[in-house]
């Protein structure tokens, strides 16, 4: 195959040129024009950009595509669309573009990987040099091939991973030849513990996963987090970086650990008062609910007030619960996960690809645990416990959370929906809004 060269500054200009241009303004070389009679054809912005931009064709080979400045470089093509959050405030920006889905990297070869080292491995190859260029995938709900015509361009960029991610990439992709070298040295058929690969390192992949599942041959991919992460930064999001270096969850969860010890049986009041938090109290004289994360981030060495600002905590997908339990151990409330998008739940034909698959699937979550001396306690008075750092196992997903979203996607599916005044429990009589409205929820109901 012959080798496509340029230098960085004609390929700039190459690529400046296709920025706020819609793909199918691009497509010189009729790639849409498969996708007449097949609506379902994969990849095709990567061919639109492949063929009528760089000027090579679509390829499945282990190497980088082109080479920039004597640079072998990776070019991925990247949908982007507006975070669901944006979306219901009704107001959105560049910096509230995250990322479609994961980013496909390179084949996991059993035969291949037990024989490389990271340094000269497929996977590094790939991912050591990078041309990112960004389509807006203009829809919540999946589209037919031929309407990715209309998706813009939005912007490009040469991306190169620090030397702190650079050993976390390294840190993953040797679990992932550990699990293999394993399952070849204590199986007579390895084949037989490889569908086990995602499931068994989830937990402990900071940056990475692999997809799908054996029997069919699995990939690297980079979190959909991660590559959340490096799209808002483009867009000029900032992200904290903490003073500590982090390369694995090894590493947080040392951390956790020499926290837990040192802070175990500190009230919120006193964890407040030994970092200098300045709170704004609330009504009732307590502190406000996410104070619990600006204390984490303190712990950590940080100075935000959210986990989502860190880069680290932001790259590796991972999300903070507050859990509050009585002295005898017994839960407080539950635990709020995330919001239904219910177009996409009727949309979604294929659980694998859902909301509820990916949000279970991708997260990583980090518990911080307290303990409340009294039923009417204040929030500053709960005591520290200590930490849960939590990921969800396959059969977790396939048995309670896809019958979760079977479910809720009847219920919605058959309008089940049902709108009821909220009562006060004492007098049984409707609650009033500080506007004069009635105080409703919605609830579903099976018939």
């Amino acid at each position: 195959m012959k080798e496509v060269t340029y230098t960085k500054k004609a390929l700039e200009k190459r690529l400046d040129s296709i920025v706020s241009e819609t793909l199918g303004d691009i497509d010189v070389n009729g790639a849409f024009r498969k996708t007449i009679n097949n609506p379902k054809v994969t990849g095709i912005a990567g061919d639109v950009i492949e063929k009528s931009v760089l000027g090579y064709d679509s390829n499945s080979i282990q190497e980088p595509d082109i080479i920039v400045d004597n640079k072998r470089t990776e070019v991925k093509t990247t949908g982007i669309r507006y975070s669901t959050s944006s979306l219901k405030k009704g107001k959105q920006s560049n910096k509230d573009f995250e990322a479609k889905e994961p980013m496909s990297i390179t084949a996991v070869s059993p035969d291949k990987i037990v024989n490389e080292s990271f340094e000269n491995s497929n996977f590094w190859h790939k991912l050591n040099y990078l041309l990112l260029v960004f389509y807006h995938y203009d829809s919540q709900s999946p589209v037919k091939s031929w309407e990715y015509k209309d998706f813009v361009v939005k912007g490009y960029e040469f991306h190169e991973f620090s030397d702190t991610e650079k050993q976390a990439l390294k840190n993953d992709w040797e679990k992932v030849k550990n699990f293999i070298l394993d399952a070849q040295k204590s199986y007579m058929d390895p084949t037989e513990r490889y569908p086990f690969l995602g499931a068994e390192l989830r937990k402990n992949l900071l940056f990475i996963d692999t997809a799908p599942k054996w029997p069919h041959n699995p990939r690297f991919r980079l979190k959909r987090s991660t590559v959340t992460a490096i799209v808002q930064q483009y867009f000029g999001k900032k992200f904290e970086e903490l003073p500590a270096e982090y390369d694995s969850f090894h590493d947080i969860d040392e951390k956790l650990h020499e926290i837990s010890d040192k802070f175990k049986g500190k009230t919120v009041r006193e964890l407040i008062s030994y970092y200098g938090i300045k709170i704004q109290k609330n009504k009732d004289g307590d502190a406000p609910k996410n104070v619990s994360e600006q204390i984490m981030v303190r712990m950590f060495g940080g100075t935000s007030k959210k986990l989502s600002q860190i880069n680290l905590f932001k790259k590796a997908g991972i999300t903070l619960k507050t859990l509050t339990q009585t002295r005898q151990g017994k839960r407080t409330e539950d635990t709020k996960l995330f919001p239904i998008d219910f177009e996409r739940l009727v949309s979604d034909a294929d659980f694998e690809f859902s909301e509820f698959s990916e949000f279970f699937s991708e997260k990583q979550f980090i518990f911080i645990v307290f303990e409340e001396p009294s039923g009417d306690a204040k929030l500053l008075d709960n005591k520290f416990v200590g930490f849960k750092r939590l990921s969800f196992g396959d059969d977790f997903i396939q048995d309670q959370v896809k019958y979760a979203w079977m479910n809720t996607k009847k219920l919605v599916e058959q309008d089940l929906l049902v709108e009821k005044q909220v009562l006060n429990q004492k007098t049984k009589k409707p609650i009033t809004n500080k506007n004069g409205t009635i105080r409703n929820h919605v609830k579903f109901f099976e018939k």
